[in-house]
């Protein structure tokens, strides 16, 4: 048994701390075998069942007047609002949809703790109503306001006491960031990693993992929810300090060491600097102006509102849909809610060498619930479904090229999206070596970068969306 005693040394800093946890693929505290068995008993123990009914027949929710909103009897929680939306710019457009409002901050948080000298987590098997594999690896605690505060009336958040105020311990991270900026309304989270020196009493679905555990674990289909991804994509890792003798095991172990070295690339590396890519962003948020405006959900064109669901005429986008829900694992035992069900997705970045340095091709991503209009997103972020009978023209940049590559694919894992709000939403998550000279030349909506340069931007709000920080977080597996 390792002990929790002992405090942190203070000759470190965390990113070398990070680095060398990340290197630690092979446990300290749990190794990969005891964790494998304790996956499978947590899996042989995780109950939920989740039952399809339709919208009007959800326990404490309701349509309010002429079907206008759908939303929580307390006016918690969240709504489901239809949306009238134009975008002005270099491609405007409008249309309509529904969109979830949660305009609660959320807490993703991660709770760090050192033994023998190596920094670990506190995961959490967490089941969600949305999961297509249900018990998936979370955060230590994944919640919005209205479940930490109790609205549901049920049990506290365990280990919650560690990233508020009065009891939280030595903050590694704390960023505030968005969501799906195409379904939520301005949602964002407050992404932290804690770390703490006191003795913590583990629960029987937690377990303490290393940084290189994790990140070995994001080659295995559903494992790590997105809430993990996104939280893992903010720690401060160290760019310097690889050990020269260090043995790579990775799939592509020459294509690792070209990450790493994009990752320890300086301005004059780059295609673009640092400061370039910040006005490009500032460009577009100053010539695009969203203009997103309530309107009644039964009154959205293209969309039917029914009693059993909320979907889009030609079957393209998604459909908001009802569960009810029974779990002896939640702080609340059964609950109905409506879950944003969408169609597959690919999320890819398209990687290739500037100048002899690996950099990856990012997009200037303009989507309605962002609060400052664009975030850099993947260079292909979308549901091919909608696009089937689109012409080139009209199908986004790359994605063609993504979805026929057969050569040059370093990662492709389906993961899934958030399970509290979305239902059996996974997206085929890719990360491609690309050799295509076309894709060199100068398009307004992308600019290449180093990895570097956008691990840089992890440290503040509004400039990554949610989908990048995922993939950063699966780049980290490769390394």
């Amino acid at each position: 048994m390792i002990s929790q005693s002992g405090s942190r040394p203070e000759t470190l800093s965390d990113g070398v701390r990070l680095l060398r946890s990340g290197l630690a693929t092979g446990g300290v505290v749990t190794t990969n075998e005891q964790f494998a068995e304790w996956l499978t008993r947590c899996e042989g123990t995780a109950r939920m069942r989740v039952e399809r009914v339709p919208l009007t027949q959800l326990k404490g929710w309701h349509f309010t007047e002429g079907r206008g909103t759908l939303m929580h009897d307390s006016g918690k929680f969240f709504r489901v609002e239809g949306m009238d939306i134009t975008r002005t710019g270099a491609s405007p457009l409008s249309w309509q949809q529904p969109l979830i409002n949660q305009p609660e901050v959320g807490i993703l948080g991660l709770l760090a703790k050192e033994f023998d000298g190596v920094l670990h987590f506190l995961m959490q098997a967490k089941v969600e109503p949305g999961n297509r594999r249900q018990l998936q690896l979370s955060p230590t605690v994944q919640a919005t306001r209205s479940n930490y505060t109790k609205v549901h009336g049920g049990a506290s958040t365990p280990y919650l006491e560690h990233f508020l105020p009065t009891g939280r311990g030595r903050v590694v991270a704390d960023v505030l960031q968005s969501e799906q900026g195409t379904w939520f309304r301005g949602k964002r989270n407050r992404n932290m990693v804690v770390e703490t020196t006191a003795v913590v009493p583990v629960h029987d679905n937690f377990c303490w993992l290393t940084f290189g555990q994790i990140r070995r674990l994001m080659a295995e289909p559903n494992l790590i929810n997105m809430d993990s991804r996104t939280v893992l994509a903010c720690l401060p890792m160290a760019s310097s300090g690889w050990p020269d003798d260090m043995v790579d095991d990775s799939p592509t172990p020459a294509y690792a060491a070209e990450l790493r070295r994009s990752f320890q690339a300086g301005e004059a590396d780059a295609r673009h600097t640092s400061v370039e890519i910040r006005s490009w962003l500032n460009d577009v948020r100053t010539e695009t102006e969203l203009r997103v405006d309530r309107v009644p959900l039964s009154l959205l064109r293209d969309w039917n509102v029914s009693d059993d669901d909320i979907a889009h005429r030609e079957g393209k986008h998604f459909k908001v849909i009802g569960v009810s829900v029974e779990s002896g694992q939640r702080e609340v035992t059964a609950w109905s809610q409506p879950l944003l069900a969408p169609n597959p997705g690919v999320v890819a970045f398209l990687t290739t060498r500037v100048e002899g340095v690996l950099h990856v091709l990012v997009q200037a991503s303009v989507e309605p619930g962002f609060r400052d209009v664009v975030e850099l997103g993947p260079t292909v972020q979308c549901s091919p479904i909608n696009y089937a009978d689109a012409p080139p023209a009209e199908r986004p940049r790359f994605l063609d090229y993504v979805l026929e590559a057969t050569e040059g694919v370093r990662y492709d894992v389906v993961l899934s999206e958030e399970g509290g709000r979305f239902y059996h939403a996974e997206c085929r998550y890719m990360v491609i070596e690309c050799d295509d000279p076309g894709a060199l030349e100068h398009h307004p909506e992308f600019r290449w970068m180093t990895i570097r340069q956008i691990l840089a931007m992890r440290r503040h709000s509004n400039y990554l969306n949610v989908q990048t920080r995922s993939l950063l977080a699966c780049i980290g597996s490769l390394w």
